[in-house]
């Protein structure tokens, strides 16, 4: 079995947490974790098997071009790969109470290049069990992958990951 690449960042908060439980839900020995801030162009390529983990943080930032994170030196090699063949999913952590009307909208930046670049996205999440005003990662009625609010809904995250991780493991051939 191919081993996933598993793309996160920021580094030491959130995400970085969430993304040891979807490490450790999937089984630790099929799991990669890479950092965005230390990623490189090679490393989107080898793997077939991908999932990011994104933050999304207020409209401020990514009306200044969310210049000042990990993602905004990683995101321009999202468009330099051929994701033909590959399966990804995305979980996408946000604030549904300060940022209601921009809720997980980096999962939605993200996955508009990835499917642009030919990426096959699994783990779509139903809405309904969330409270927003707005979303860039709604598509077609679903979220395009899975919303974590650590801010506000840390209660929430353990079973909210592993109902994820059970609908995308067949995908990921596990």
């Amino acid at each position: 079995m191919s081993k996933i690449g598993l793309f996160f960042g920021p580094l030491k908060g959130s995400v970085h947490r969430v993304a040891e439980k979807v490490k450790a839900a999937l089984g630790e020995q099929y799991v990669d974790m890479i950092s965005v801030n230390d990623a490189v162009l090679s490393d989107l390529e080898k793997y077939d098997l991908i999932i990011f983990g994104i933050s999304t943080v207020g409209k401020e930032t990514w009306d200044s071009n969310y210049s000042n994170t990990d993602w905004s030196k990683f995101f321009p090699n999202i468009s330099k790969v051929d994701f033909s063949g590959k399966t990804v999913a995305i979980f996408g952590l946000g604030d549904h109470v300060t940022y209601s009307s921009y809720f997980v909208n980096a999962m939605g930046m993200l996955a508009k290049d990835l499917l642009k670049n030919g990426a096959t996205i699994v783990g779509k999440v139903d809405p309904s069990g969330y409270e927003f005003d707005d979303s860039e990662a709604i598509s077609d009625g679903m979220f395009i992958g899975l919303p974590i609010d650590e801010d506000f809904e840390p209660e929430l995250t353990d079973e909210r990951v592993s109902n994820w991780i059970k609908s995308i493991k067949p995908a990921f051939g596990l």
